[in-house]
Order: C-alpha cells, then sequence, then structure tokens
C-alpha cells in the first residue's frame, strides 16, 4: 500500500514538472472555477426563477382573455298527444371572455415592487455564492502548493536519517556506540516513512479539492503572486464591509419587500373594480354579447385579512432584525479574519526565529557528535525540531495568504470583477431585461434563447 501511494504521489508531481507545460497560477483556476462551478450554475438559475415573479407580477396588470369550447349529445323521453317521443341530437357552442383589472388601488403594482425587490436581493445572494466558490479556490491552491512543500520536506528529511542511519551503523560496527543507538534511528527511520506517506496522502487529498474547486486536477502551479491589497487598518475594512458585503445588501432588500408585503396586506381590505367582455356563438348560429363591469370587496373573512396584516408587521420586525444581526456577523467576521492575518504574520516571524535557531543547533549537535561528545538520539532530535520548525514556517505561510482573501471575502470584495480577472461575467440583467415585460411573442422568445444558450457557454 505505501509503495502504491509513492509511486502515485510520484506520477503527480511528475506531472507538475514537465519542463515545457505552461504553470497553472492562481488566476487560472479562479478563472476555471467560475466558469465550472456547478454551485454558480445553480444559484443562477435561482436568480431566472425569481426574475420570473416579475414576469408574473406583470402579467396581472394585463387582461386575460380565454375561450370555451363545449359540445354535447342529448337524449330525452317527451310526452305527447300521439305518446311518447324519443328527441335527441347534438349542440355546440362556443364563447370568447375577456376580463381586466380596472382598479384594485395599488395592490397589482405592489407586487410587482415586491418581485423587483426579490429579485435584487437574489442577486446580492448570488454574489455572496461567487466569494465562496472563490476563496474554496484560493484555499485548495494554497493547500495543494503546501503539500507539495511538506511533501518534499518530508523526502530531505527521510534522505537526512537514512544517512543518520548508516553513520550510526557505522560507528556501531567500529564500537563507538551501542546498538540502541542504531535502534533508534532505525525507529525514527520508520516514523520519518510514516510521515511521508501521510504527507502524499495529504496532497492527494488536497489535488481531489482543487478538482472539486475547479473542475480538473492540478498540473504544474505556479508560485503564489502577491496578496491582494487590504485596507491599512481593520476599522477600514469593516467600513467597506458595511457599504459593499452582499448579505448586508440582501437583508437591506429584504426589509424593502418586508415593507412592501406591509403595503400589500393592508390594500386588500380596498375594493377591486373589473370589466369583462363575452363573445358567443352555437351551432344554430345564434349569437350573443355581453359587457360589464364588476366591483367586489371582502366585507368579513373570518379575521383572515387582519391576521394576514399582523403576519406582515412581524415579517417586517424579524426583517429589520435579521438585517441588524447579519451586519453584526459581518463585521466580526471581518474581525475573526484581520486577527488570523495578524496571528499567521505573528507566526511566520516566530518561524524564522526557530528555523535559525534550530539550524544552528543541529549544526552544532552534528559537529558534537562527530566528536563522540552527542549520542545518536541528540542529532535526532535536533533534527526533528528543525523539521518541524520548517514545516511550521510553510503552515504560516500558507495561512497568512489564505488569511489576506478571508479578509477580501469578509469585505465583500472577492469577486470576479474586483480581482480583474479578465473575463466575462454573468450579466443578471440580460434576462431580466428580457422578461421583466413579461414578453409572449416569438421575437421576445427568440431573444431568451439566444440568451439562455450563452448562458450555457
Amino acid at each position: 500500500m505505501r509503495t502504491w501511494l509513492k509511486a502515485a504521489v510520484v506520477a503527480v508531481m511528475t506531472l507538475g514538472t514537465v519542463p515545457d507545460a505552461r504553470a497553472e497560477t492562481l488566476a487560472d483556476a479562479l478563472v476555471a472555477a467560475y466558469k465550472n462551478s456547478n454551485l454558480l450554475d445553480q444559484n443562477r438559475a435561482v436568480l431566472r426563477a425569481a426574475d420570473e415573479d416579475v414576469a408574473l407580477a406583470v402579467s396581472a396588470l394585463r387582461p386575460v382573455v380565454a375561450y370555451t369550447a363545449q359540445a354535447g349529445w342529448s337524449r330525452a323521453d317527451v310526452n305527447g298527444l300521439a305518446g311518447t317521443t324519443v328527441v335527441e341530437g347534438l349542440s355546440a357552442s362556443l364563447s370568447l371572455s375577456a376580463e381586466l383589472v380596472l382598479l384594485d388601488f395599488g395592490r397589482r403594482q405592489l407586487g410587482i415592487e415586491i418581485a423587483k425587490e426579490s429579485v435584487l436581493a437574489t442577486r446580492q445572494a448570488l454574489i455572496q455564492v461567487e466569494q465562496n466558490v472563490l476563496l474554496a479556490t484560493v484555499q485548495a491552491y494554497v493547500d495543494v502548493r503546501l503539500a507539495i512543500d511538506v511533501v518534499a520536506l518530508r523526502e530531505n528529511n527521510l534522505r537526512l536519517i537514512t544517512q543518520e542511519l548508516r553513520a550510526a551503523q557505522d560507528r556501531f560496527d567500529v564500537g563507538e556506540i551501542t546498538r540502541t543507538d542504531v535502534s533508534i534511528a532505525e525507529a525514527r527511520l520508520a516514523a520519518s516513512r510514516a510521515a511521508l506517506a501521510a504527507a502524499q496522502g495529504q496532497l492527494m487529498i488536497a489535488r481531489e479539492a482543487y478538482k472539486a474547486a475547479t473542475g480538473a486536477y492540478p498540473g504544474k502551479l505556479a508560485p503564489l503572486p502577491r496578496a491582494p491589497a487590504l485596507p491599512r487598518t481593520m476599522e477600514e475594512a469593516q467600513g467597506v464591509a458595511r457599504a459593499t458585503h452582499p448579505l448586508i445588501r440582501q437583508a437591506q432588500h429584504q426589509v424593502t419587500v418586508a415593507d412592501l408585503q406591509v403595503d400589500a396586506a393592508k390594500a386588500q381590505r380596498t375594493p377591486t373594480i373589473g370589466a369583462g367582455v363575452t363573445l358567443r356563438t352555437d351551432d344554430e348560429g345564434l349569437q350573443s354579447q355581453s359587457l360589464g363591469l364588476t366591483m367586489n370587496q371582502t366585507i368579513y373573512a373570518g379575521g383572515r385579512l387582519s391576521a394576514t396584516q399582523r403576519k406582515a408587521l412581524a415579517g417586517k420586525d424579524s426583517a429589520r432584525a435579521a438585517l441588524q444581526q447579519t451586519a453584526v456577523s459581518v463585521i466580526q467576521n471581518v474581525g475573526v479574519a484581520w486577527a488570523n492575518l495578524a496571528v499567521a504574520a505573528a507566526s511566520i516571524e516566530a518561524s524564522d526565529l526557530q528555523i535559525r535557531a534550530a539550524q544552528a543547533a543541529f549544526d552544532g549537535v552534528r559537529e558534537e557528535a562527530a566528536a563522540g561528545t552527542r549520542t545518536t538520539l541528540d542529532v535526532l532530535d535536533a533534527e526533528q525540531e528543525l523539521l518541524d520548525a520548517r514545516n511550521a514556517r510553510l503552515e504560516a505561510e500558507a495561512q497568512r495568504y489564505v488569511a489576506a482573501y478571508q479578509v477580501l471575502a469578509t469585505m465583500g470584495l472577492l469577486t470576479v470583477d474586483h480581482l480583474q480577472l479578465g473575463i466575462p461575467t454573468y450579466d443578471p440583467d440580460a434576462y431580466f431585461g428580457a422578461v421583466e415585460k413579461a414578453p409572449s411573442h416569438s421575437a421576445q422568445g427568440k431573444k431568451l434563447d439566444r440568451i439562455l444558450e450563452k448562458i450555457g457557454n
């Protein structure tokens, strides 16, 4: 199993070191994730469905035209002077009707406004999904590079311990040390091999996460570019988050929806005035026409109207509280991400000091061991401390880089447009502009087909 795992990772790293292959950059990975994300496709479809709610609301302002065709056969016994006569026959009729609401005191217009605000809220939700997709891609890219570096570090550690084991065996052969020293080196060699196998397994896991994020396994990855520019202080970052974060903007639109729903609940108590036209003809050529106005208003509905209004008021209070809590959570997330960035930077500085001290200690212990004043265990312990320090440095670097993008995401700026990746982005106005007037004729239908085809590509 260990041999197979090592062979698989060697194959992976060989693919990543083809000399003529172009290295994949972080920007390449982000572009691939944006283009291939099923999660983005899903939420774009959710947004298009919300766009259609506007079309549905608009359609309520228009007349409803319908026809009714009837045909039937009848048979009846008729008693007369001559006795009972059977009468039977076929009948048919066709009627065409049209109905239009003339006045509803703004109820339908409120429905349109509610649908439009819901669309705006859904757009902000899509932006948040985009941020999550891009942040996951950054994490996957960094994890692959970190795993590769850790594998290389473990391989170097394995070579060093192998050398120490050989040196210990040579010294044992000439009687300088005991068998115990050799056994200690052999145990450390086995532990090093286990650690290398674990690192190789972690690399394979990181590659799977990369494929899930971008749609393909990583090839040769380019070095990480410079981290994105951030505000100078946490307070500046929090100020940007208050103004731009999609979750806050989404909650703001949801508050507006709740306010409009209160107005809509009040409007249900008003009357509705409508007009209707009906044209009818039957199989005998008899025609009839009718034209009329109707006015209706609910006088008593068992408390339904009052309950609807109270429910809308409760929804308004809930939406406002949700907005406040969303703002609190966003500001908290900025603070946490900023702290993680500072911790990672401090860890890098500490690791640098630890590496220098551990390297000096390791070099000194090896020289003393060669002079016979140190044991094999002392050398292996010093080498392990140096390895741990270097490994901590790699992890801290990866943590700091990801933390920078986490700060950007908590500010609401981790988007394709802000990162300037230079690719066409999804245009939510394109589909909305095609359906907001509730089109039904073929020209608009063809336009919708072209938009959907473009989205699919």
